[in-house]
């Protein structure tokens, strides 16, 4: 049995698809007398387009990431899906005017007229290569474009099996996806690495296929039948590592080779512990299962090795919802004694420590997204983050501090939140320049699939109905848009325009001047030197010499109240005067001048250690934080 695995726009072109990865060699070595190719169609997509319009990398990044809320991604290749290249062109131009610049209009308008072209060119070439299966992965902006293709082979060649599977496809969204396009014979629904190759089988034996957990497939009379979903994830044992043959001597061959540098793509961990307790209420990244199961540290050290090694690539994305933590005293000091040089990119949790923060920097982490959100801590208790403020700013300030490059997006709409919740940050704003800002303005939340706000309406959010252009892409009734969205429009909550307009042009002034600003601090142990070059603070050195002050300024390395501060300062400095007004004076003194950062009652200073790694960061810094995202639009983030 030939399988052929199909990666469609708009898949990340500087990422091999992990999917699929698994997928092929899952095929290959669990399906008697399989094989899997993978076809990268979204590299394939770069050559044609390029050949026709001013087609950029920038234009790719923006379909694929920065429109998701949006979904231009989508509607471009809706033309193809429904065979009309003015396909709803109408109402897309009516209701995308405000949001788009004139220029990304027309590049849109184009894309979607020739869309169909593409289509056909690759529906052809998956056919001349003869595969009896042919598997589309669709995740993010890639529904249409895998929708389009496999509805044109079907045409084409009646006798080839269509399969999808992937985020777009999990729990409802997949049976939605099954029920109302016929031209798909399979969607496999939650973890494919089992039901896919019990799918293939079943269809080389021509055996029933009832018992394959979450697929959805077609009685005799075409019904489309949904199985019922696992109900249990698979354990980790059984999560293959990926096989990526193929993709880097694509990417070498495309046009996108210039746009580029990319990314091996390694999976320790599956679920998010965090979340199995307190499932973050605007969340819905783990989809059907939440459950935290990671691999074995040997066995990840050993994936990540072997990547590197085959590839002679050191640039490592891990998709892990968030960081196992055993793997910051098993695999991550393996790596560092390993002596490869890699660069990881990776998702963690705020409240980590500096000494976790410095094992993550020396194994080669160069950029970490803690899920941040909010610097307010009453706003983040509404998220259920588990995590304050002040915690959240001793991340940033830690992450500077150890050469990490921290991301971020600022998030507003919480039922619940109000404007007091927001001046207080925003008035300290300025203080916080020389840290890492977030990577765009603040965006209001969307209502996700899966996510408590989604799954509780009792949370805040009722009358939910699929976002707008979810109607001018597809054409289903309200009922089943609802079951194939992901992301939802509501009625706004908490904070109203003035706030958010206050909080965007702080966040927007952070931006522009984050790589001018310093704030550092030098610990000489009979005296602390403070360096400060930010616009708002006239101040450039201050020296603190008093041992009551010394003691205190160290606590503050960790949020404390007043309370705790003064007790804990006159236990190391016995026989000190000061009581908590004293204490709290000077902390007042020292938010006046930025060296602190206060909220919900708490403190933490805000000057990383003067060392070397903040200068390193420079160069990166500068490009991601200098530029917008294209129209505004926020990138999609876990939380």
């Amino acid at each position: 049995m030939r399988v052929l695995l199909v990666n469609m726009p708009w898949s990340p072109i500087d990422l091999p698809s992990l999917a699929l990865g698994i997928l092929k060699r899952s095929v290959d070595e669990r399906v008697p007398g399989a094989s899997a190719e993978v076809l990268h169609a979204n590299l394939m997509f770069t050559d044609w387009i390029t050949q026709r319009t001013d087609f950029t990398g920038d234009d790719y990044e923006y379909y694929a990431l920065s429109s998701y809320f949006m979904g231009c991604g989508d509607w471009v290749f809706s033309s193809a899906l429904y065979d009309d290249p003015a396909w709803r062109e109408d109402e897309f131009v009516a209701t995308m005017s405000g949001k788009l610049k004139s220029a990304r209009m027309r590049m849109t308008r184009e894309l979607h007229r020739i869309a169909p072209e593409f289509v056909e060119t690759i529906a052809r070439q998956i056919v001349a290569s003869e595969p009896d299966v042919v598997g589309f992965t669709s995740t993010f902006q890639q529904n249409t474009a895998a929708l389009a293709a496999a509805r044109r082979v079907k045409q084409l060649a009646p006798h080839i099996v269509t399969a999808m599977g992937g985020a777009n496809c999990d729990g409802e969204q997949g049976a939605t996806v099954h029920r109302n396009f016929p031209f798909v014979d399979h969607v496999v629904r939650g973890e494919g690495e089992a039901a896919f190759p019990e799918l293939l089988g079943a269809l080389a034996d021509n055996s029933p296929l009832d018992s394959i957990a979450g697929l959805c497939h077609r009685d005799a009379d075409g019904t489309s039948v949904a199985n019922p979903m696992a109900t249990r994830p698979l354990p980790p044992a059984a999560i293959l590592p990926p096989d990526y043959s193929g993709y880097f001597e694509r990417l070498a061959a495309s046009v996108a080779r210039n746009w580029v540098e990319p990314k091996l793509v390694v999976e320790g961990a599956r679920g998010c512990w965090w979340g199995e307790k307190h499932h973050c209420t605007f969340c819905g990244l783990n989809g059907s299962f939440m459950e935290f199961r990671s691999k074995s540290p040997d066995t990840f050290y050993e994936e990540i090795m072997e990547l590197a090694r085959r590839h002679r690539v050191l640039d490592m994305y891990v998709v892990d919802n968030i960081l196992d933590m055993r793997y910051l005293t098993t695999v991550l000091p393996r790596i560092i004694e390993s002596g490869y040089d890699l660069r990881l990119h990776i998702e963690i949790k705020a409240n980590m420590k500096r000494s976790q923060l410095r094992t993550l920097a020396d194994a080669g982490l160069i950029y970490v997204q803690p899920g941040i959100e909010s610097l307010n801590s009453r706003v983040l208790d509404l998220m259920d983050k588990g995590v304050s403020g002040c915690q959240n700013v001793r991340m940033l300030r830690d992450g500077a501090e150890t050469g990490l490059s921290v991301a971020w997006n600022y998030l507003h709409g919480f039922p619940g939140e109000s404007t007091e919740d927001y001046d207080p940050v925003i008035a300290q704003i300025p203080a916080l320049e020389h840290l890492d800002p977030p990577v765009d303005l603040s965006a209001r939340i969307a209502i996700e699939r899966f996510s408590p706000y989604f799954e509780r309406p009792e949370l805040g959010f009722t009358g939910l109905r699929p976002e707008a252009h979810y109607r001018f892409t597809y054409d289903l009734p309200e009922d089943e848009l609802y079951g194939m969205a992901y992301v939802f429009e509501a009625p706004a909550r908490g904070i109203g325009e003035p706030t958010v307009t206050a909080l965007n042009n702080a966040l927007a002034d952070w931006k522009k001047h984050h790589t001018d600003a310093r704030l550092t601090h030098d610990d000489h142990g009979d005296r602390i030197v403070l360096v400060s070059r930010r616009r708002a603070f006239d101040w450039r050195v201050k020296e603190l010499t008093d041992p009551f002050e010394l003691a205190l300024f160290r606590l503050l390395d960790q949020p404390h109240s007043v309370q705790a501060l003064t007790r804990k300062a006159a236990a190391r400095i016995p026989g000190s005067a000061r009581d908590e007004d004293g204490v709290r004076r000077l902390l007042d003194t020292w938010h006046a001048l930025g060296i602190v950062f206060a909220d919900a009652g708490q403190y933490v200073h805000i000057a990383p250690a003067a060392v070397n790694e903040d200068l390193l960061r420079l160069d990166f810094m500068r490009h991601t934080h200098t530029e917008d995202t294209p129209d505004g639009a926020a990138v999609p983030e876990p939380a």
